[in-house]
């Protein structure tokens, strides 16, 4: 049998994050999240939820975990988001807000346009866990 060679239709980024996610949430049951979101499209069937811990003082995302079922776009978009709002000390609350499911894609080095929803449920997932993080504070003080 002749072998060929087969074309992946993603990056190598998106490879990486979907074999080799990142800050994938394991035991949900241990993980003490400031808020948590969940976002989902019944049409493809992902749904994505993400937990974030917050730095009261500095108001920004200092650990941000996450677990998804859907396809290798939706999995490679969450692992991407967790360590975008993550990296270099955490990114501001507000910043996180107006994240931009393009710039989810563009760390990816891209996704086929009918992927793009991967994003864009990994960001409303995050705005989801954003808002339940300001809930949560209201109450507290």
């Amino acid at each position: 049998m002749k072998k060929t060679k087969t074309n992946w239709l993603y990056s190598q980024i998106v490879k990486e994050h979907f074999l080799n996610p990142k800050n994938v949430l394991w035991d949900e049951k241990n993980y003490q999240a400031d808020g948590k979101g969940m976002a989902g499209n019944p049409i493809c069937g992902d749904v994505m939820m993400v937990c974030i811990k917050v730095d009261l003082k500095t108001q920004k995302i200092k650990d941000c975990k996450w677990r998804t079922y859907g396809c290798g776009a939706a999995i490679a978009s969450t692992s991407m988001l967790s360590v975008m709002v993550t990296e270099k000390g955490g990114m501001t609350l507000k910043k996180a807000l107006n994240l931009k499911p393009q710039e989810i894609i563009k760390r990816l080095g891209g996704l086929p346009v009918l992927k793009f929803h991967c994003s864009v449920l990994g960001q409303a997932a995050l705005k989801e866990a954003i808002n339940d993080y300001f809930k949560k504070q209201k109450r507290k003080k």
